[in-house]
């Protein structure tokens, strides 16, 4: 069984990997930052908070009436896996990002929001991983699942608001030996995450 320790853990490596991953949102907001600067990308950034309590809500109601099904969770660990190793493998491939237009007005929080609702990132993560681990955190207390939420909000947003800052003062970073060394480093731990559902996944099937 997990306890607050491994909790937390999980969910700042989870947190952190997710905040520079490539996807839409951590895109916007470089190209806000490029094209109207820190600020804007670090509105931008704040969008998870806005946009992911439905979700988890959502995937809580549903997940927590399974827990007696382990085949089922079964499956949606292995989903989780398989959805880890190709957020993983976009770390590998992630090209530098493009600066927006900055002729646009920046509605920079209402862009984000939009671009999070729309992205079928969350959706998947919350419903594969993140609500599984939240369930482990719940067997441990009320505690655990603070610690997981808390941490990993922090270092989710905290990661898209270092990449805003670095993207505004250090342009040339982006395109830097650095980033690509950064994002090979997301990679690993989302595979090792991956790798860790997977043998979950297994264990459920085979006691189903």
């Amino acid at each position: 069984m997990a306890d607050i320790a491994s909790v937390t853990l999980a969910g700042a490596a989870l947190g952190l990997s997710a905040g520079f991953a490539p996807g839409p949102l951590l895109t916007l907001v470089l190209s806000q930052t490029l094209a109207h600067g820190p600020r804007e990308g670090v509105k931008v950034a704040l969008a998870p908070v806005i946009t992911d309590a439905p979700i988890i809500l959502a995937a809580w109601l549903v997940l927590s009436r399974l827990t007696d099904t382990p085949a089922v969770l079964g499956i949606v660990a292995l989903a989780g896996a398989a959805l880890l190793c190709r957020y993983g493998w976009e770390c590998f491939q992630a090209p530098p990002p493009g600066g927006g237009d900055p002729s646009l007005a920046p509605r920079s929080i209402l862009r984000g929001v939009a671009a999070n609702f729309a992205n079928p990132h969350p959706y998947l993560f919350w419903a594969t991983v993140g609500v599984p681990l939240l369930l482990e955190a719940a067997a441990v207390g009320a505690a655990a699942v603070v610690a997981f939420l808390g941490v990993f909000y922090v270092c989710i947003i905290g990661a898209k608001v270092a990449a805003a800052v670095l993207a505004g003062r250090f342009r040339r970073f982006l395109s830097s030996r650095t980033y690509r060394l950064l994002m090979a480093g997301l990679g690993l731990s989302l595979l090792y995450f991956a790798f860790s559902f997977a043998r979950q996944g297994l264990v459920l099937l085979g006691g189903a």
